[in-house]
């Protein structure tokens, strides 16, 4: 059989459909796993996604940007493929997408974790010929915090410091991982403010209709001094920044699945370091590709020379795919 799926320099392509899964080239027809920059780019003809993705995307592509949405689970005809979406559980609206063509399917995975976070639509296994599987964190040492226990050490650390008189400064990636910690954390320990990059991603999830906690901007004209004891929700990048020193004192601390490696939490330099992702850990990469039932397996962004042998070691037929996807969590700061 021919393969259902090809990886170009622009992205990974169906001739069957005559359509691309997250290019990372301008083309006609793009299919777009979740809204992330990495996977959803500018200067697409047109693009289709989940309707929970597309608000985000139209968001952040702009008005002129044409969206068409597809739910979860039902069936698309595209030229001579068969497309349908199937939840990823990396952010609200992800999707694994599933190609059939002459009764051969395969699957890329976008990115995913199979962890249920109460935000994201939870992570199914589909059965497939071939599965296009992210590696982000394909080493052993990756190992997830699980929940309960991370929402005992991000309000222990929080209400610590808000016992101390200072204000708890926690960076976060700016679609999903902030929202996941906001629906993680206990509101009563004090108030939660937000940096402008993750409360305009707060607006539009709360416009489609997704509860999120009470949130206040940080703007210039905010008086931090009348939030004492305050959790702060900061994209990573503003840890390092002035605009993180008005709130002194201050304990800083980031939520990464990078914080698994002692090096990564050194050069951050921040207090605390929290062990969590919206990418699926060493256990779940495993146990997801076992579930798909797929012999061939394409491993993408992250350690794939490592898992590629891996996965070869335990008998799959494994490959290792070079793509242009480069988000916040691929490469350790």
């Amino acid at each position: 059989m021919a393969d259902v799926l090809t990886f170009t320099d622009r992205g990974i392509y169906c001739a069957a459909g005559d359509f691309y899964i997250d290019p990372w080239q301008p083309v006609d027809r793009a299919l777009i796993t979740h809204g992330h920059a990495d996977h959803s780019r500018h200067g697409m003809g047109r693009y289709l996604a989940t309707p929970a993705a597309a608000p985000v995307m139209q968001h952040r592509l702009g008005p002129d940007a044409v969206i068409k949405t597809q739910p979860y689970k039902t069936e698309l005809r595209i030229g001579d493929a068969i497309v349908s979406f199937h939840p990823a559980g990396h952010v609200p609206g992800s999707a694994q997408i599933k190609v059939t063509v002459k009764g051969e399917s395969w699957v890329a995975s976008g990115d995913y974790k199979t962890v249920a976070d109460g935000l994201s639509e939870p992570f199914e296994p589909v059965k497939c010929h071939a599965f296009i599987s992210e590696c982000t964190f394909g080493l052993p040492v990756f190992k997830w915090t699980p929940q309960d226990q991370l929402a005992d050490q991000i309000n222990g650390w929080w209400a610590k410091n808000k016992s101390e008189g200072r204000t708890s400064i926690l960076g976060a990636y700016a679609l999903g991982k902030a929202q996941r910690l906001l629906t993680t954390v206990d509101t009563s320990i004090g108030p939660i403010l937000t940096q402008g990059a993750i409360e305009n991603t707060n607006e539009v999830l709360r416009g489609q209709g997704i509860a999120l906690p009470k949130t206040i901007r940080v703007t210039q004209d905010l008086n931090v001094k009348d939030y004492p004891g305050a959790l702060v929700l900061a994209t990573p990048g503003a840890l390092a920044q002035s605009w993180a020193r008005r709130f002194a004192p201050a304990s800083t601390a980031f939520a990464s699945g990078w914080m698994a490696l002692r090096g990564v939490r050194r050069r951050r330099a921040t207090d605390q370091g929290f062990i969590v992702s919206d990418h699926a850990d060493w256990v779940s990469l495993n146990t997801a590709i076992k579930e798909t039932g797929a012999e061939k397996i394409f491993v993408t962004h992250g350690y794939t020379s490592q898992f590629q042998r891996w996965l070869s070691e335990q008998g799959y037929d494994a490959h290792i795919v070079s793509t242009d996807y480069v988000s916040d969590e691929d490469v350790p700061k």
